[in-house]
C-alpha cells in the first residue's frame, strides 16, 4: 500500500476549452519531441477564491510542463456549483471522453471523481483535501493528491497570543463540509483543555452563514474560527465586513479567505499547492499512479494578515505577536 509523505514546494455542463500547451520543443535531453496531446479535466467543487486560485497555478504550471517537455496538454476548468447531481455528470462525461487525468479541486469532487473512475481507473489527483483518510480517498489504486491539512493547534496559539484575555471563541463552520470536521474537533479540544469557552454556530448556504456571524455578533465573541470550509469562504467578502465592524478578528484555515477580508491565517500557499498537484498529475499520465503516494501533505508556515482588517480592529502589533509563527505575508481585500 502507497504510504503519507509530506512534501514542500515554494453551471453549465459544456466544457470550456482554457487553454492548451506550447508547440512541441526538445526535451532537457535533446532526444525528439513527443507529438502525445495529454487531455486534462480540471474541476472545481464550486467557485471561490481558494478553489480559483489552485485552479490557476494547476493550468499555469500544465503549461509550464508542456513546453519543458514538448508535449500538448490541453485542459478544460469546469465548476461543479456545490451541486452532486452536477459533479456526478460531470464524472461521467469525462470517463466517457476518456481523459488522461482528472483534477478535482475540494472534498466531494474528489469523492465524486473516484468514484467515477473506479472501473476505468482513469488517474485521479485530487487538490485541497484537509482529510483524505477521513473522506475515503486512500488505498485507492488511480487516486493520489495532495492535502492542506491544517495546524489548528498553531491557529489557535496565534489567536491567544494577539489576546490573551479572549472569554468565548466563536466557531463558524459547514456541517456539510468534511474539510471541516477535524479542525473543528481539534479546535474544540484545544479550548475545552484552557477552559475557553466556544459559540458553535454553522450554515450550509450563503444566507444561513451570514444569520450564523450575526448570532455569533449578538453573543459578543472576542474571535472567530473557521478551518478551510468551502461553504463559508465563499460569503467572506460578506462576513468579513460584520465582523470586522464588530471589533472581531476572523482567524481562517487558508490565505484566500484573508484576501477576502479575515484577519489572519497560518496555512498553506495555495498557488504552491495548485502546482504540485498539476506536477502530480503530469508524472500520474507518464510515469503510472504506482510511483505516486497516497498522498502529499503540503507543508504551512506561512502567516498572512489582511493589513486593512488589522487597522480597522486595531490590531497594527501583528508582526511583533506573529513573529515566532512563520513568515509574514501581508495583503490587502481583494474581491477575486
Amino acid at each position: 500500500m502507497k504510504k503519507l509523505t509530506t512534501a514542500l514546494l515554494a453551471a453549465s455542463l459544456i466544457s470550456v476549452l482554457t487553454g492548451c500547451s506550447a508547440p512541441a520543443a526538445s526535451d532537457n535531453s535533446g532526444g525528439e519531441t513527443s507529438d502525445r496531446t495529454i487531455r486534462v479535466a480540471v474541476i472545481k467543487q464550486l467557485d471561490h477564491a481558494s478553489l480559483d486560485e489552485i485552479a490557476d497555478a494547476i493550468t499555469a504550471e500544465l503549461d509550464v510542463l508542456a513546453e519543458k517537455n514538448g508535449v500538448t496538454i490541453e485542459y478544460t476548468v469546469d465548476s461543479g456549483q456545490n451541486d452532486p447531481t452536477t459533479l456526478q455528470q460531470y464524472a461521467a462525461q469525462y470517463v466517457g471522453d476518456n481523459v488522461d487525468v482528472i483534477i478535482p479541486i475540494a472534498t466531494l469532487a474528489a469523492q465524486t471523481m473516484a468514484g467515477a473512475t473506479e472501473d476505468s481507473g482513469i488517474p485521479v489527483v485530487y487538490a485541497a483535501i484537509s482529510d483524505p483518510e477521513a473522506a475515503e480517498l486512500t488505498g485507492i489504486a488511480n487516486v493520489s493528491g495532495t492535502s492542506d491539512a491544517l495546524n489548528t493547534e498553531q491557529i489557535m496559539d496565534m489567536m491567544f497570543a494577539m489576546n490573551p484575555d479572549i472569554r468565548t471563541v466563536g466557531l463558524l463552520y459547514s456541517q456539510s463540509e468534511k474539510n471541516s470536521e477535524k479542525p473543528i474537533a481539534e479546535a474544540k479540544a484545544y479550548l475545552d483543555a484552557k477552559g475557553i469557552a466556544y459559540e458553535e454556530k454553522t450554515g450550509n448556504t450563503n444566507d444561513e452563514v451570514i444569520q450564523a456571524v450575526s448570532a455569533l455578533v449578538a453573543a459578543d465573541v472576542d474571535a472567530v474560527f473557521t478551518p478551510t470550509d468551502n461553504v463559508v469562504m465563499a460569503t467572506e467578502l460578506t462576513i468579513a465586513e460584520t465582523l470586522a465592524d464588530a471589533g472581531i478578528p476572523h482567524y481562517t484555515g487558508a490565505d484566500s479567505f484573508v484576501r477576502n477580508g479575515a484577519f489572519a491565517t497560518c496555512g498553506v500557499n495555495y498557488t504552491d499547492l495548485g502546482t504540485k498537484t498539476a506536477d502530480l498529475a503530469y508524472e500520474a499520465v507518464t510515469g503510472g499512479m504506482d510511483s505516486l503516494e497516497d498522498y502529499y501533505l503540503m507543508d504551512g508556515g506561512i502567516i498572512t494578515v489582511n493589513t486593512e482588517t488589522a487597522a480597522k480592529l486595531n490590531l497594527g502589533n501583528y508582526a511583533d505577536v506573529f513573529a515566532s509563527f512563520g513568515t509574514l505575508s501581508e495583503v490587502t481585500t481583494s474581491e477575486e
